[in-house]
């Protein structure tokens, strides 16, 4: 019996693997005993990235909204220290849209360099604000959706 091959180790990518980018200024809290930038930060900026760009974009309401995005799933990969006081340029894909669920990805640069210094993914399931059961994702989010894809 042949074992399965483990997965393809991550690699970095391109900033042509994205569709929008944020700049992102990292700062002196940020770093932590070891001289970067700790990992937590890294998701603090997955959640920036992806919830500014639907607020700008008019497809998300994150105060009288009927419809919210929870959180279900989050990974990243590093490649390369971040540190104070780099910029960060966020790049912003979408890889898979369902009923009620998006699987948003981004990438983070260092200012100017050609591929990431981490990469993850985070999943939200939309749900109706009162009940927090799942909901059709609501047609705006589907169109600014669809420009990330």
């Amino acid at each position: 019996m042949t074992s399965p091959l483990p997965p393809a180790k991550p690699q970095p990518e391109p900033r042509s693997a994205y569709r929008a980018f944020r700049t992102i200024t990292t700062r002196w809290m940020d770093n932590d005993a070891y001289g970067h930038v700790n990992n937590v930060v890294y998701y603090s900026w997955f959640d920036t990235v992806v919830n500014a760009h639907l607020i700008e974009q008019g497809a998300l309401d994150i105060h009288r909204g009927e419809t919210i995005g929870l959180v279900i799933e989050t990974q990243c990969n590093y490649f390369a220290p971040i540190e104070f006081p780099q910029a960060v340029e966020a790049g912003l894909r979408v890889a898979h849209v369902g009923k009620s669920s998006v699987r948003y990805e981004v990438g983070l640069f260092a200012q100017g360099e050609p591929l990431t210094a981490a990469k993850g993914h985070f999943i939200h399931v939309y749900v109706d604000r009162a009940s927090r059961r799942p909901a059709a994702l609501p047609e705006r989010l589907r169109a600014v959706l669809e420009v990330l894809q």
